[in-house]
């Protein structure tokens, strides 16, 4: 895949992941959906051939898994960071915060360092890198909601109850 597709890849997912991640989303059961897109994504990265470079070995691979690090940790903190909750009928639903809009930020902030660190040390930067970090992201925030939700389970409906919308 040409560079610039991929970039154009990854700007698509996280512009609509952040457009999605701050309106109410119902979450299913369908275990399939929440790691469908992580998977391709991290399938995508892996197939870079780039991914370390083969001159700078011991930097590229520290690099890749900080970045890897750095996901994993975006990815939980946005899926800890989001409200769940249940409405009337019992379906559970999610939204972004405004402490999982922190979380984002934080992980921008990491990824500009790691991206300074790697042009000081003569990395050449490429999208593959970015791409595994966003399918762990993607990935342990489905995990965590889905895990959330699980745990509040459906809720009965009563005849003029409140929904539980302060979980």
């Amino acid at each position: 895949m040409p560079e610039l597709a991929r970039v154009v890849l990854i700007a698509a997912v996280v512009v609509i992941v952040l457009v999605r991640q701050f309106r109410p989303q119902k979450v299913t059961e369908d275990a399939r959906r929440w790691w469908v897109v992580p998977v391709v994504l991290g399938y995508l990265a892996l197939r870079e051939p780039g991914l370390i470079d083969h001159d700078h070995r011991v930097a590229a691979a520290a690099l890749l898994v900080v970045e890897v690090l750095v996901g994993v940790a975006t990815g939980a903190g946005w899926g800890w960071t989001s409200r769940v909750w249940t409405d009337d009928s019992g379906a559970v639903w999610t939204q972004g915060a405004k402490t999982t809009a922190m979380v984002w930020a934080g992980a921008m902030v990491c990824r500009a360092v790691l991206a300074g660190v790697g042009v000081l040390a003569g990395v050449p930067q490429g999208s593959g890198p970015l791409m595994l970090s966003l399918a762990a992201s993607l990935l342990l925030r489905g995990a965590v909601v889905m895990m959330r939700a699980r745990g509040l389970g459906p809720v009965p409906v009563r005849a003029g109850a409140q929904g539980t919308a302060g979980r």
